[in-house]
């Protein structure tokens, strides 16, 4: 997928894709520092990276002000839903690794956004602090059972968790679900025939099925 067909594909506005291109850049020019990305990727930038992002927008309440990105890395999906006009609040990016946190930091001076930077670990975040989180997404962090571990604490009643999976979705997912009560839809990925997204609308742990 090349600039183009992503601009089209999403109705992305001259503006936005402006943004979109100047963090492109910002991204090349700190891969030759730091390791931000698979190095075979990164001339896959729009369908890879922010096509495989922005299409879990479309799959968020129209309602959603906060947004939650657990392991955010070189900001996919948070700081492309950020960026984008697909998603009107706040978004939450959560990376413990000093040196992304920073990459983070320059792309939101080159491209200002409502993100907040939380240069903790996941388990180091307070959920009281940051307040009611309406979606809460991660991408390439864990597979499902430890990702639902790091992020249930994150989850009220209306809560939705987006989770692009890859080949192995299906037994990720059986494998939570020996330990979770999942309420769950399941939607084909844009970017990739053989992966899918989760889209969570309630969890509930096993353990407590029964009192």
């Amino acid at each position: 997928m090349d600039a183009a067909t992503f601009q089209a594909r999403f109705n992305v506005s001259r503006e936005t894709m402006a943004r979109f291109l100047a963090f492109e850049s910002l991204l090349r020019k700190w891969q030759a520092k730091i390791n931000l990305v698979g190095p075979a990727t990164l001339d896959a930038f729009w369908g890879r990276h922010v096509a495989d992002s922005l299409q879990l927008a479309e799959l968020a309440p129209h309602e959603a002000k906060t947004w939650l990105d657990l392991g955010s890395g070189a900001g996919f999906p948070g700081l492309v839903i950020a960026f984008s006009e697909q998603f009107d609040g706040t978004v939450y990016l959560v990376e413990s690794d000093k040196r992304k946190a920073s990459f983070l930091q320059a792309a939101l001076r080159e491209v200002p956004a409502r993100v907040v930077i939380l240069n903790q670990r996941i388990e180091d975040v307070d959920a009281d602090e940051i307040g009611p989180i309406d979606v809460v997404s991660a991408r390439a962090l864990a597979p499902m059972p430890k990702l639902l571990d790091l992020s249930s604490g994150f989850f009220h009643g209306q809560t939705v968790g987006l989770f692009p999976k890859g080949q192995n979705w299906e037994s990720e997912l059986a494998e939570a679900s020996q330990k979770w009560i999942l309420s769950h839809e399941i939607h084909a990925s844009l970017t990739n025939s053989d992966a899918r997204i989760i889209k969570l609308t309630q969890i509930l742990p096993r353990a407590l099925e029964n009192l």
